[in-house]
Parts: structure tokens; C-alpha cells; sequence
């Protein structure tokens, strides 16, 4: 009886000290980092949520930038990508129906200028960036889709690339939501 007393005692002790700890570190995060505390949440002019800066969103209209592919279709409930060999029926599969989605979408853009962030997957599958090179070479596109001039659309691609962090580490990227953001109300006029 008496181990079970302790063992009682000792699961509520670790009930809220794991309380406590969960409810210090949030009030911290809130307190030095909000936004990215609550998501780092993109609003519209009506104050509704259209994304986040963190997970990517699956664009396929001629006029929008379009980002990677996320073979779980961006769901953020379960990150993850399969881990496909490059011999792999499957990923074959599907890297030659991405690159014939690529040819019909972009007839002026030869596949040897096809930046190979376009037709594959991210670790995660939702990643929100893609390569400089993969949003200048979409650019024919949507400035045929949408009217917006190349020079407009190349100045928004250097308004969105970020840097590589630290100045080294990593690749200079776009984020893909916040650029066709910028691109949808180019094309309103706003």
C-alpha cells in the first residue's frame, strides 16, 4: 500500500512540474517571440488566416509562383516525405509526370533550366521556400498569365529572397506564399 502511495505522489509531482514547465516556456515564447510563438500567421485585409511563413501551400494556377511538391500535400498534422531511392519505380513515376507538367506550363523554358527544387520533395514535405533560380524561372509564365512585367515580377522575387543565415549557412530562398501574395495584389492594383 504504501508504494502505491509513492507512486501516486511522485505522478502528480511529474504531472506538475511537466504543467509548469510547459506553461514557463510558453510564456516565455510569447513574452521574446509571439509571432512565431502563435505560428508565424499570415492575415488577410480581413484579418482571416490564408497560411503560415513555415508551411508551404500547393499553388497551380498559371499566375502564382508554384512551390515544391509535398507528397503529403502540405498537411501539416504529419510532416514527411517518402524516402525514395533515385532507382525507385515510384519516384521515377513521378518526377516524369512533374517534368511534363513542367513542359506543358512552361513552353519556353527548356527542362535543362529546370532547377531540381521544383520537381522534388522537401524532408518535411511542407516547406514553404523555394530556390531563387526556381521562382526567376517562372517568371515567362506568370507575367503571360497575370500581365505583370518581368522586370515587376523580378523586383518581387528580390523583395522575397532571404538570405543565406549568418551569411553562409544554407541558400539564398523564397518564400512562396508571401511572393504570390505580392503578386495577387500587383494584379489588383493595391
Amino acid at each position: 500500500m504504501k508504494t502505491i502511495a509513492v507512486s501516486i505522489r511522485t505522478t502528480v509531482a511529474l504531472m506538475i512540474i511537466i504543467l509548469a514547465y510547459q506553461l514557463v516556456v510558453t510564456g516565455i515564447a510569447q513574452a521574446v517571440m509571439p509571432d512565431k510563438a502563435d505560428g508565424s500567421l499570415i492575415y488577410n485585409d480581413k484579418h482571416e488566416v490564408i497560411g503560415s511563413k513555415w508551411i508551404g501551400q500547393n499553388f497551380t494556377s498559371p499566375g502564382y509562383f508554384h512551390g515544391r511538391i509535398s507528397s503529403i500535400e502540405y498537411n501539416a498534422v504529419s510532416s514527411g516525405t517518402p524516402n525514395y531511392a533515385p532507382s525507385n519505380p515510384d519516384m521515377l513515376e513521378r518526377t516524369k509526370a512533374s517534368v511534363e507538367a513542367w513542359k506543358s506550363e512552361n513552353p519556353g523554358i527548356p527542362v535543362s533550366e529546370l532547377p531540381v527544387d521544383l520537381i522534388t520533395n522537401s524532408g518535411s514535405g511542407l516547406d514553404p521556400h523555394i530556390s531563387v533560380e526556381a521562382a526567376q524561372v517562372q517568371i515567362p509564365r506568370i507575367s503571360k498569365s497575370t500581365g505583370i512585367s518581368e522586370e515587376q515580377l523580378k523586383e518581387l522575387v528580390a523583395k522575397h529572397t532571404q538570405e543565406r543565415e549568418l551569411g553562409v549557412l544554407g541558400e539564398r530562398v523564397v518564400n512562396v506564399l508571401l511572393l504570390n501574395i505580392d503578386v495577387q495584389k500587383t494584379v489588383n492594383g493595391k
